[in-house]
C-alpha cells in the first residue's frame, strides 16, 4: 500500500490500483493515515542513523558526488477542513539532495576541452534560459518522468566518455525542514553512507547562497562545483544585454561560454565588466528589470562563483559539471508531490510524501526494508473480484 502511494500520482489512485489488481478494498483515509505514520517511521529511522534497518557493510566509494536543489509544494491551511484552502504562500519550498557512488576515470589533460554540441544550438540554449527564469515560479507538471523534457541530459550531451562519472548507486532525501536542518540531515546520509573516507568528493549546485552555506558548514572539504548549465544561462542572458538579439550576441556567447567551459572564467569577467563600461553602471535606485542592474548581476553571479568553475579541472579529475542527476531526482520527487489538483496538508502531509518518495527512490530498498521491520497490520478488507478485476 504505502509503495503504491510512492509510486502512482494520488491516494484515489493508489485505491483504486489496490482494488482492480490486488482486491482490496482500501479507502483513501487508510492509505493517507498509514502513509503518515511511515513518514514518521522514516524520519525516525533518519536521525537514528537507519540503525537496524540499514544492515550490512557500507562501502567506501571512490567518487561521492553529493547534489543539492530545492523544490515547490502546494499546501493547504491548518484546521480548515476538506476541500481546498490554500495557505498564505500556496506554494512552499522543499528541499532535496542525491548522494551518488560513481565511478570515473582521471587523466592530465583535458578530456573534453570542447564544450557538447548542445551548449552550441540556439534553440536549445534559449530553452535553457526561459526554463531557468520560470524555475522559481510555482507552476504545475503533470507529465510522467520519463516524458518530461530534460534539456540538461539531451541527447546532444550525452557521452560515454570515461571521464563522466558513471553511476553506482544513488539515495535521496527530501523534506519541508528549513536549510539549517536540511543540511544537518544531508550531513547524517553522507557519513552513513561513508562518503567523508572517499578520495574524490564533489558538491554540485546552481549559485542560491543557501546551498553554498549548507557545503561550508557540513561539506567543506568536498570540491565545491557550481552547474555548468546554470553558467549557461547566464552567460546567453549577458549576451542578449549587450548585444540584443543579433547574430552579434550569439558570437559572443559562444566565446564566452567557451572560455567558461575550458576554466577561464577571469576573461569572461574581464569581457563583461568591459561591457557594463559601455553600456552604463546602474544607478543605485536601478529597477530590477533595467538591462544595466541585470547584467551587473550576472558579473556579481560569475564573480560569487568563480572558485567553483574549474571545469576542465573537474573533467580531469572524473567529477561532474552539471547537477543533471539532481534535476532528474527533482523531475522524480515532483510527479508525486507536485500537479494542477495536487494539495497536502502542512506540515504532517508534506513532510510524510516527500520521506516516502525520497525513500522509494533510493537505491538501498531502505523503504521496503522499513515496512518489513514495522509490526504487521492485516486489517484490510478483500474486495470480491469484479468483471473489469478479472
Amino acid at each position: 500500500m504505502v509503495i503504491l502511494d510512492a509510486e502512482t500520482r494520488s491516494l484515489k489512485r493508489a485505491s483504486i490500483v489496490m482494488k482492480r489488481v490486488l482486491g482490496l478494498d482500501v479507502s483513501t483515509n487508510t492509505i493517507e493515515r498509514v502513509a503518515l505514520e511511515v513518514g514518521n517511521d522514516l524520519e525516525a529511522a533518519e536521525q537514528e542513523h537507519w540503525q537496524k534497518i540499514l544492515t550490512g557493510e557500507v562501502s567506501v566509494p571512490s567518487l561521492a558526488i553529493v547534489a543539492f536543489d530545492g523544490g515547490r509544494i502546494r499546501t493547504r491551511k491548518i484546521g480548515c477542513g476538506p476541500g481546498v484552502h490554500l495557505d498564505a504562500k500556496g506554494w512552499n519550498e522543499t528541499k532535496n539532495a542525491t548522494f551518488v557512488s560513481a565511478t570515473s576515470e582521471t587523466s592530465e589533460v583535458d578530456p573534453q576541452p570542447e564544450p557538447p554540441t548542445c551548449f552550441l544550438d540556439a534553440d536549445h540554449v534559449a530553452k535553457l534560459t526561459e526554463k531557468a527564469k520560470t524555475k522559481e515560479n510555482a507552476g504545475s507538471d503533470d507529465s510522467l518522468p520519463q516524458e518530461q523534457e530534460d534539456p540538461e541530459q539531451d541527447q546532444a550531451c550525452k557521452t560515454k566518455a570515461s571521464h563522466k562519472p558513471q553511476r553506482l548507486l544513488r539515495t535521496v532525501i527530501a523534506s519541508m525542514k528549513n536549510s539549517k536542518q536540511f543540511g544537518d540531515q544531508m550531513a547524517r546520509e553522507a557519513k552513513r553512507r561513508r562518503f567523508d573516507e572517499a578520495p574524490r568528493k564533489a558538491y554540485v549546485a546552481d549559485g542560491l547562497t543557501c546551498n553554498w552555506t549548507i557545503h561550508a558548514e557540513h561539506f567543506h572539504d568536498y570540491t565545491a562545483i557550481l552547474d555548468f548549465t546554470h553558467a549557461v544561462t547566464y552567460l546567453f542572458t549577458a549576451s542578449l544585454l549587450c548585444f540584443g538579439k543579433t547574430d552579434e550576441a550569439w558570437n559572443a556567447y559562444l566565446a564566452w561560454m567557451t572560455k567558461v567551459w575550458q576554466g577561464d572564467v577571469g576573461l569572461v569577467i574581464a569581457a563583461l565588466k568591459s561591457q557594463q563600461t559601455r553600456v552604463g553602471t546602474p544607478p543605485a535606485d536601478a529597477e530590477e528589470d533595467d538591462p544595466r542592474e541585470q547584467l551587473r548581476r550576472v558579473i556579481g553571479y560569475l564573480e560569487n562563483n568563480q572558485d567553483r568553475m574549474r571545469y576542465d579541472e573537474y573533467r580531469m579529475r572524473g567529477l561532474p559539471t552539471t547537477s543533471a542527476w539532481m534535476e532528474s531526482a527533482v523531475k522524480e520527487m515532483n510527479y508525486r508531490t507536485k500537479g494542477t489538483e495536487m494539495f497536502w496538508n502542512n506540515p504532517a502531509g508534506a513532510e510524510a510524501i516527500l520521506q516516502i518518495r525520497a525513500a522509494a527512490l533510493s537505491d538501498d530498498d531502505r523503504l521496503v526494508r522499513l515496512l518489513s521491520h514495522r509490526p504487521g497490520q492485516s486489517t484490510l478488507r478483500r474486495s470480491q473480484p469484479s468483471a473489469q478485476a478479472a
